[in-house]
C-alpha cells in the first residue's frame, strides 16, 4: 500500500487549484467535465481539488447543482447509496460519480486519493470505493451513517477547528480518522483556503497531533 507525506499531500493540494503548473509528480490526465475538476497523477494519485474559500463553498456547494440532467440540492436533505453500497450525501455523491465514471473510461484505479474542500468529500466517498489510501483537508460531512464502515480505516481528514466547512452539513458524519486541530490566532473565514491547512499541517507535525506519511489503517 501506497505510503505518502502528508506534507507533500498539502503541497498538492494547494497547487490543485492551478495544476498546470505542477511538475512532480506529473499530471497525467484531467477531468474534462465543466462542473468537476480531477487530476490524475503520475503513480494513479487522484487529487481532488473543490472551493478554496468558505464563501465558495456557501455559494455553490450549498445551492442546487447541476450534473448531467439532475438538479442536486446540497443540503441536509438527499442521500443515495454508492458503488460500495454506503448511503452517501446526494450532492457529494453525483460529483463523485462524475470523477468514477471518467477513471473507468481510463482504465484507471487509484492507488492513492487527496483533496481539499468539496474534493475532500469526494476523497472520502472515492477512497471507500477503491479502498484506496486518502487524505482530505477541511473536510465537509458525507456519510449518511454514523458508525464505521468497510475501508474507513484508510481514510485521514484534517480540520481546523476555526473552520466552519468540516461541520457541514450537519446531518451528516465524516468517515476515516478526523484530526481536527486549533491554531491561534483563529482565522475564521480564510481558514478554510488551503494555504492555511499548510500551517496547521506544520503545526499539528511540530507537535505531535499529526503523523509525517499516511498509509491507511495507521
Amino acid at each position: 500500500m501506497m505510503r505518502f507525506s502528508i506534507e507533500d499531500a498539502a503541497i498538492l493540494a494547494e497547487a490543485s487549484y492551478t495544476a498546470n503548473r505542477i511538475t512532480s509528480p506529473k499530471v497525467m490526465h484531467s477531468c474534462p467535465h465543466q462542473d468537476v475538476q480531477a487530476h490524475i497523477l503520475e503513480g494513479d494519485i487522484l487529487l481532488l481539488p473543490g472551493s478554496n474559500s468558505v464563501r465558495d463553498y456557501l455559494r455553490y456547494n450549498l445551492r442546487p447543482l447541476r450534473l448531467g440532467h439532475q438538479q442536486l440540492q446540497m443540503s441536509d436533505d438527499g442521500t443515495a447509496k454508492g458503488h460500495s453500497g454506503t448511503t452517501w450525501h446526494q450532492g457529494f455523491l453525483a460529483y463523485s460519480i462524475v470523477i468514477f465514471d471518467w477513471l473507468k473510461t481510463l482504465n484507471i484505479r487509484p492507488k492513492y486519493v487527496i483533496g481539499h474542500s468539496l474534493g475532500a468529500a469526494a476523497t472520502q466517498i472515492l477512497s471507500k470505493s477503491y479502498g484506496a489510501p486518502g487524505i482530505g483537508f477541511a473536510a465537509p460531512r458525507p456519510k449518511s451513517v454514523k458508525g464505521p464502515v468497510k475501508h474507513d480505516e484508510k481514510c485521514l481528514l484534517i480540520n481546523r477547528f476555526d473552520d466552519v466547512v468540516p461541520n457541514l452539513p450537519g446531518a451528516f458524519n465524516h468517515m476515516g480518522q478526523v484530526k481536527q486541530l486549533s491554531v491561534n490566532p483563529k482565522r475564521r473565514f480564510p481558514a478554510h483556503a488551503m494555504r492555511h491547512y499548510r500551517e496547521i499541517v506544520d503545526l499539528g507535525q511540530g507537535n505531535g497531533a499529526l503523523p509525517t506519511h499516511w498509509a491507511g489503517g495507521q
